[in-house]
């Protein structure tokens, strides 16, 4: 794909978004799965629910712009994945509270990602005029930071000190 200007480099951003969402679902699955924290197992379901909601958005709003979510590979989403189940999922840890640690870690490495991709494509449209785009990406952009600060509120409220005591 070509881009000519500012609106072709906006619709290949909302499929490149579309596409790191796609891809972090899974590795978000899999954390909560083995998280041991039941808050943090719950805010990791939750986060998928966020996820989706924000992918039926950039959905949305590409079929409005006669665009196709679905034609890019996100390869930054990618790399952050891998990394994810490597030193989150894979790892052998000795202490259960440590690898919650490192789910909180990698999470919100994918959700700051994520911020940066909708904090972009919201500027874009934007500045395109494309104010509905914007309202609805800003609000997708506020509830990804939301998730990420209730990250760092598990994280902070107990995660980390079950780690320490686990030592």
């Amino acid at each position: 794909m070509a881009i000519k200007n500012l609106n072709d480099l906006y619709l290949h951003q909302l499929k490149d978004l579309y596409s790191a969402c796609k891809q972090s679902m899974a590795v978000v699955t899999e954390m909560g799965r083995v998280a041991k924290s039941r808050e943090l197992s719950e805010a990791l379901i939750a986060g998928n629910q966020g996820i989706a909601r924000g992918m039926e958005v950039l959905a949305s709003i590409c079929n409005r712009h006669d665009t196709d979510p679905t034609g890019e590979h996100c390869r930054g989403m990618e790399g952050l994945v891998n990394e994810a189940r490597k030193h989150a999922i894979e790892t052998d840890f000795g202490d259960e509270d440590t690898q919650d640690a490192a789910i909180i870690t990698q999470y919100q490495r994918l959700t700051h990602y994520a911020i940066a991709g909708y904090g972009c494509v919201r500027t874009f449209a934007n500045r395109l005029g494309h104010n509905d785009d914007g309202a609805e990406l800003q609000e997708c952009l506020d509830n990804t930071r939301n998730g990420d600060e209730h990250m760092t509120r598990i994280a902070e409220g107990g995660v980390n000190q079950a780690a320490v005591d686990g030592q």
